[in-house]
């Protein structure tokens, strides 16, 4: 249906709907009132729906009829909001490859390290996955309160909680003198990380029209290949001091990023769809105009109104709650969430998150490994922005399941290349592959899994959603942080290179799942994405599968 199609229906709309309030009228002759009796078969509800569903429909149209171009140019302020949303997972990016940079620092094996059977100082592989695993234990902790929180005050004051707690949290890790002082140190700052998590890929969906999804959650993975760049800059320039200035420094670089983000974070406008859910129509509205340019303003109401009827259709005004998520056809939604976060673990990103401590063990000397790793970093940041048009034009479940089953292939390339023998080619075979995979990861499934996370999930349920998927991806992080530690490390079962048979072999699995129950959700409307999970249409015959501008179901 056209907009001018759109418009007529709202018109004609408008003009059946009866009047709701039923007023007394005053006779013209007699002077007395006269009071009329409410129509038996009136439906309120469904006929206070009826008189802005035409709106509804006219803003989703002119969604579906935008350009990426003509969004950006229509929604500059979403844009750049998304992006300072996004722009908090530099945090959790950042200490994550810091930990991972450390543990091959040899000012810090020698501090805290102890003799392999080589007669080296290297971190004991349980210290260095208790070191690695304790971010994700306290974010575990951060995701599932933040659905809640953000369900009761809102993104923006439960993003900047967490960031004025992220400052106190990280006196802790700098003042450290111990491993088992910095495990803390990581479990703390790991609740607000899992806070920024579970909140980013949610706001920044839900700010943005229909054809700016894809690249406003894809910039989480961004912002993320920016964390590790600084902290590859930071620990090349770094690694050769003999004092522990080499890894303070790096830790107190953190505050760098709190308190300019919570100031931000202060002046965005809090998520309309969030306003919608509350039944606070006029902020909602507001929202909107600070989102959009000035001749955006006469689509305010067309805006608030598809909220409105998405919500609406959703059947439930009650606060959300976690048995919720697993309820009908919202059970598969769930699933499909955490699946997609779970798999980040299972297909090469460990590699990616240890790609320092891995160009070692392959190897490498210490100052060629940090350069390798700062090259990887920066192709990363290259890669997801390729990935942007991607998924744009070729879609979601396109970009993710044949990216994975390319990974797939890389890893296997590397499983190989580990197990001809030691060589000097070898090492620079496995260097390369390990350098691949980790860019690879991030040009196909890392990036195109932000954005199936932030459409699948029904409205209402989102901030649980996102959280509960991301406590899945850690549940699974964190026994894969001990096995990919003790694949690689020298006082493990040093495998080396030849974990990417393991990773393959999981790999392979999320493939396979993926191919079976993902849909391609590229062009969608969240209302047309509610109506084909409650149709049940399967995975594989979404693109084809034709939903009415005005079906309502």
């Amino acid at each position: 249906m056209s907009s001018a199609e759109g418009a007529e229906l709202k018109k004609k709309e408008t003009e059946e709907v009866p009047n709701v309030v039923h007023q007394s009228e005053t006779d013209a002759v007699s002077g007395h009132g006269v009071t009329h009796a409410p129509d038996p078969d009136f439906d309120e509800k469904k006929a206070g729906f009826a008189a802005y569903k035409g709106d509804a429909i006219e803003a989703e149209n002119v969604e579906h009829d935008m350009g990426v171009i003509q969004a950006v140019r229509a929604y500059p302020m979403a844009a750049f909001w998304a992006l300072v949303m996004s722009s908090t997972i530099i945090m959790e990016s950042y200490c994550v490859f810091l930990m991972g940079a450390f543990v091959a620092y040899n000012q810090f094996m020698d501090e805290y390290g102890v003799v392999d059977k080589d007669g080296n100082k290297a971190i004991e592989a349980s210290w260095q996955s208790a070191l690695q695993v304790g971010g994700p234990l306290g974010a575990l902790v951060g995701v599932l309160i933040a659905g809640p929180i953000t369900s009761r005050i809102g993104y923006r004051w439960a993003t900047i909680g967490g960031l004025m707690f992220l400052n106190v949290f990280i006196f802790v890790f700098y003042f450290a003198n111990s491993l088992a002082v910095m495990f803390v140190a990581q479990l703390l700052e790991g609740v607000p990380w899992g806070i920024f998590i579970a909140n980013a890929p949610a706001y920044c969906s839900e700010i943005v029209p229909m054809k700016l999804r894809a690249p406003a959650t894809q910039m989480l993975q961004m912002f993320w290949a920016i964390g590790s760049i600084l902290v590859g800059g930071v620990t090349y320039a770094l690694q050769g001091r003999t004092d522990a200035s080499c890894y303070r420094i790096p830790i107190a670089l953190q505050w760098m990023f709190p308190t300019p983000l919570a100031v931000l974070i202060f002046l965005a406008p809090e998520s309309p769809w969030w306003l919608v859910r509350k039944g606070r129509l006029e902020d909602a509205a507001k929202s909107v105009r600070r989102l959009g340019r000035a001749s955006r303003l006469e689509h305010l109401d067309e805006s608030v109104a598809m909220m409105r009827r998405t919500i609406d259709l959703e059947k439930s005004i009650k606060e959300p709650s976690l048995l919720e998520l697993f309820r009908g056809t919202d059970t598969y939604r769930t699933l499909i969430v955490c699946g997609v976060y779970a798999a980040q673990n299972l297909t090469g990103n460990l590699i990616a998150n240890q790609a320092v401590y891995f160009f070692r063990q392959a190897g490498m000397d210490s100052q060629t490994a940090f350069a390798l790793g700062l090259i990887t970093s920066a192709l990363q940041t290259i890669f997801v922005m390729l990935s942007w048009i991607l998924t744009t034009y070729l879609g979601r479940r396109t970009i993710y399941v044949w990216g994975s089953l390319i990974n797939v292939c890389f890893l296997i390339a590397l499983g190989v290349a580990a197990s001809v023998g030691p060589s000097k080619s070898a090492s620079l075979a496995q260097a390369s592959l390990g350098l691949i995979v980790s860019v690879g990861f991030t040009l196909g499934p890392a990036p195109a899994s932000w954005v199936i996370i932030g459409e699948t999930s029904a409205i209402r349920l989102r901030p649980l959603t996102t959280g509960v998927g991301r406590a899945s991806y850690y549940i699974i992080n964190i026994p894969c942080i001990f096995l990919g530690s003790y694949m690689l490390n020298p006082t493990g079962v040093n495998l080396g290179g030849r974990c990417g048979y393991v990773w393959a072999s999981t790999g392979f699995v999320c493939f396979l799942l993926a191919w079976i129950y993902l849909p391609e959700m590229k062009g969608r409307s969240y209302r047309e994405i509610d109506i084909l999970f409650n149709r049940k249409v399967p995975a594989r015959k979404w693109k084809q599968t034709v939903v009415h501008i005005g079906d309502d179901e």
